[in-house]
């Protein structure tokens, strides 16, 4: 149930809760990454700083007071100048007062944009967070992706942002990339290592729909690994970061001890949010939708109806209990079937109807699941299968 005194925004959404999570999508690019299907676009010749003036016009129409976690996203935020930057940030601050409300406030950026000043500037600003794409330490697997940065332009970013003062820093890598052995991933997990993160995101590649390389997959101009050596990427990944003290709270996910990302915890916890900015979703009690996926129709929209949600929907239960699942699975602490339910927003009720339950005890009886005081975790089986267990639960959303 909404809660009263609530009421709609200009979009149909319902008005967002104060400490809500926040996040910003700023679409920009200096190149759009072959293997990537977020909605982002090349900078050259946007108009980035009437795009600009629509977010902020955004933050004013819908953003939450006192966000309890902001996440700026992309796109590469890092690629505006310190001034947007500025402008941006100061506008959060006037709206929303989440420098002193939000534990966290993270930033991604890639190394080609990323300097010490900037990094200050960020700082100075709010950020707290910050999360690098490194992606490889082999520059031609770089230059693959479509990356504009090299291996060592990566080091030069991170040390940029711990000489202006960062203490919680993030690694993003691909992994089980065409060609790619493992000793060349064995490698780069020691240089990770010693570079001393407080969090590491790794993933291994996939390709997916409307990319290039899922073109060049079907073309057969790429060759995707073996199953059973994409599996020992897995373990090798979570074996090594493990033993340097960044543990697995999600699947691809690792960190230090009071590390791990609150913001993303948030989605897979199936808390609300808010997204601003094209393309960006929301969800708010049980409604979720989403802008429109489109630079210049997202300033239009935002300019003539004070919105720009492109589409909106409330999920039947039962879609919201299998994806609730599916969600908390993903990540070491697990969940339990009242968790579930609540974070679904349904009432409780008996274990003996609950469907999502009689999934997760048949995945047991299978070993994908572990189960103890009540509570659901993916286990060591099941963790490699972890999208053919979502599967299971997400057939929820069509009973």
């Amino acid at each position: 149930m909404r809660d009263q005194g609530r009421h709609a925004g200009p979009s149909g959404l319902p008005a967002a809760r104060e400490g809500t999570a926040l996040y910003l999508h700023l679409p920009f690019c200096a190149a759009k990454c072959h293997y990537c299907d977020f909605f982002s676009v090349a900078a050259e010749g946007q108009d980035i700083e009437g795009l600009l003036a629509a977010v902020r016009r955004e933050i004013e129409l819908r953003a939450p007071r006192r966000p309890r976690t902001v996440f700026l996203g992309g796109g590469t935020p890092s690629l505006l100048s310190t001034t947007q930057l500025r402008e941006l940030l100061d506008t959060l601050e006037r709206v929303t007062g989440f420098r002193a409300s939000a534990q966290e406030v993270t930033v991604e950026c890639n190394p080609e944009s990323l300097s010490r000043d900037k990094a200050r500037a960020l700082l100075d600003l709010g950020v707290n967070r910050f999360s690098i794409g490194f992606q490889s330490l082999n520059d031609k697997t770089l230059e693959l992706f479509g990356r504009v940065h090299s291996a060592e332009q990566s080091f030069r970013a991170y040390d940029a942002v711990r000489a202006a003062g960062a203490t919680n820093v993030n690694v993003d890598f691909i992994y089980a990339t065409p060609g790619q052995s493992l000793d060349e991933w064995r490698s780069t997990l020691e240089r990770i290592v010693a570079l001393a993160p407080e969090h590491v995101s790794a993933y291994n590649l996939t390709f997916e729909e409307q990319t290039p390389f899922r073109r060049w997959l079907e073309q057969g101009r790429l060759e995707k690994l073996p199953e059973e050596l994409e599996l020992e990427f897995f373990h090798l990944t979570r074996a090594r970061l493990a033993q340097a003290g960044l543990e697995a709270y999600e699947i691809s996910n690792f960190a230090r001890e009071g590390r791990a990302c609150e913001h993303n915890l948030g989605y897979w916890r199936n808390r609300e949010y808010v997204g601003i900015g094209p393309s960006a979703v929301s969800k708010v009690d049980t409604t979720r939708g989403g802008n429109i996926k489109s630079v210049g129709e997202y300033k239009r929209r935002i300019a003539e109806h004070a919105h720009a949600c492109e589409w909106d929907e409330t999920p039947s239960d039962n879609a919201r209990l299998g994806e609730t699942w599916w969600l908390g699975l993903r990540l070491a602490e697990g969940l339990s079937a009242t968790q579930a339910r609540e974070r679904a927003g349904l009432a409780p009720c008996d274990a003996q109807v609950d469907p999502a339950l009689a999934i997760a005890r048949e995945l047991g009886a299978q070993g994908w699941l572990d189960e103890r005081n009540g509570v659901w975790c993916t286990s060591a089986r099941g963790l490699p299968l972890s999208d053919a267990i979502a599967r299971e639960f997400l057939r929820l959303g069509s009973s």
